[in-house]
């Protein structure tokens, strides 16, 4: 007897299968042999144009198919899909070549992806994108959402995990996990494996000083507003350092770097100090000069969840931020923080 179909015929479905990558980690032992002469002039640090290493690392391949892959955004470089056969590469840098097809990117322009492996994702997320959508915007685009469309258009298997998340109104860098493992190290062991945050927010006027610590005990009331108490009973520690980096127009460009991670943690400080972060209507502000809330996640540091590596990601001040205080120079703005925080 013949076995009965489940679909109809024609229409079953075609396995998956995943991608073939090849992935290259440059090392300094390939770098001297075939790169004297590729060096960028008046560059002293071994290095070597991305074509020629292709072709050193995949022997078997065809010089013609090493080219395709280049002209066909099948080659990533730290994460990032290039088509430059001259970029020069470093000891230490991650070569991919997707040997299946071209390499999928996420185009939106609410967030971008700044650091992507098997195992996490760290994205620069845009003012007013939620990372994650809540009971009454379930609607809403989010970042968790447009990450995960574009998983799904790499591999339909792949899963996306919340580890963290920023205020909708807060830009900046924060991460996802791949896997639940990944998320479950983090989230387990979220202040022994997150080493550093910093901020950078405009508020008005002057702190003073204009470097400090604000801790306090932080609590929420039943209109979803985080204040200062002096209850324990009530409240959690909360510890922001901060420290004034320039200060014009009626502003200031403020650095913060935290040690806890409570809910609106620096907007309510900087309300404390008397200098509500610009734009922050709900903690007291007067102005808006950037019609946003002028808070920005900076820095993110932390131990990789599966490779145990330092990770660390920074962004540039955004350009708004500085010109609102009249301008800023990173390398004469602003000095280190006197403690740095634990």
């Amino acid at each position: 007897m013949a076995k009965q179909l489940r679909t109809k015929p024609g229409a079953e479905r075609t396995p998956f299968r995943p991608d073939v990558i090849l992935r290259f980690e440059v090392k300094n032992d390939i770098i001297p042999a075939v790169a004297t002469s590729e060096q960028e002039d008046g560059d002293t640090e071994p290095g070597m144009r991305l074509l020629d290493y292709l072709f050193a690392v995949m022997p078997d391949r065809k010089r013609v198919t090493v080219k395709d892959y280049l002209k066909h955004n099948q080659v990533r470089v730290n994460s990032n899909t290039t088509r430059q056969f001259d970029q020069m590469l470093r000891p230490g840098d991650v070569v991919e070549v997707n040997a299946t097809r071209e390499f999928q990117t996420l185009d939106s322009k609410r967030v971008s992806i700044v650091y992507e492996d098997d195992d996490i994702l760290v994205v620069n997320k845009g003012y007013g994108l939620l990372s994650v959508a809540s009971d009454s915007n379930r609607k809403h685009e989010t970042a968790y959402s447009i990450l995960r469309d574009y998983l799904k258009r790499v591999d339909p298997r792949q899963k996306l995990f919340i580890v963290h998340r920023l205020d909708q109104h807060t830009s900046g860098l924060m991460m996802f996990a791949k896997s639940a493992a990944a998320k479950e190290t983090m989230q387990h062991n979220w202040n022994n494996m997150v080493l550093e945050r910093r901020y950078v927010a405009v508020v008005e006027g002057r702190p003073d000083p204009a470097e400090g610590t604000v801790d306090t005990l932080l609590a929420e009331n039943s209109e979803h507003v985080v204040y200062s108490t002096d209850d324990p009973a009530e409240g959690k520690r909360a510890v922001t350092q901060y420290r004034t980096l320039r200060s014009g127009r009626g502003y200031s460009l403020v650095e913060l770097q935290l040690s806890t991670g409570r809910k609106n943690q620096i907007r309510v400080h900087m309300h404390d100090l008397g200098c509500p972060i610009a734009g922050d209507r709900k903690y007291g502000a007067e102005s808006s000069p950037m019609h946003r809330v002028a808070l920005h996640a900076r820095t993110l540091r932390f131990v990789h969840p599966t490779t145990r590596r330092d990770m660390n990601f920074s962004t540039a001040v955004p350009a708004a931020f500085a010109k609102c205080v009249g301008g800023y120079n990173p390398k004469t703005d602003g000095l280190p923080f006197k403690q740095p925080l634990n």
